[in-house]
């Protein structure tokens, strides 16, 4: 069980008073509540145990750092998203923990996505629409992405001209670069496929 001394409990954020209020706990430890959790079956990558443990170490430092609690449930929600292949958005990921039996909040998944990405490990497109997008992000490459706007697949590439570039940019106009963010749309050969066969019925 985990302990809330007084001092403590003044210093909680106004987050975390909020996902207590909604779940209605008085916060649980990591390994109380994440050594029950197992990934969904959305999740579809294989689960780097190594990486997963430098992960969750990072997000520790980066929750001691703000003076948030270490909730299991905020550790059970990066490891689904560490064990997902491709992208998802927030009701994938509570559909997932749900379908595990597990009590995560709404406001939990988006408080805690909300730090991941703060922190870096996980990224947040948009993809021309009002509906987020996440993928996880530590340890894996830089990649950009093709969209279709008519059924809004989502395509990962990788080019290292693209790199060579802002490696040229950053060197011509004196910057650091830390990061970039390339989103080509078009409409997909599927997508193609299906307008022609509307317009030419056999």
């Amino acid at each position: 069980m985990h302990l809330v001394n007084k001092s403590q409990a003044a210093t909680r954020s106004p987050a975390d008073l909020a996902e207590e209020a909604e779940q209605g706990v008085g916060g649980s430890s990591e390994t109380g509540y994440a050594a029950k959790h197992t990934p969904s079956a959305a999740s579809q990558a294989t689960l780097n145990t190594d990486k997963l443990e430098e992960v969750k170490k990072l997000f520790t430092a980066h929750l001691e750092n703000k003076g948030l609690r270490k909730t299991g449930e905020r550790y059970a929600i990066l490891e689904e998203i560490y064990a997902r292949s491709g992208h998802f958005d927030v009701e994938e990921l509570y559909a997932g923990m749900k379908e595990r039996g597990l009590q995560v909040s709404r406001a939990t998944v988006y408080n805690t996505l909300d730090l991941l990405v703060e922190q870096g490990l996980v990224s947040k497109h948009q993809f021309g629409r009002n509906l987020a997008q996440y993928e996880k992000s530590y340890g894996y490459r830089q990649h950009d992405h093709v969209i279709c706007t008519e059924c809004h697949k989502v395509v990962e590439f990788c080019d290292p001209r693209i790199h060579g570039i802002q490696t040229m940019v950053g060197d011509l106009l004196n910057f650091h670069i830390l990061h970039h963010s390339l989103n080509l749309y078009g409409i997909c050969g599927d997508c193609r496929a299906q307008a022609a066969a509307r317009s030419n019925p056999a």
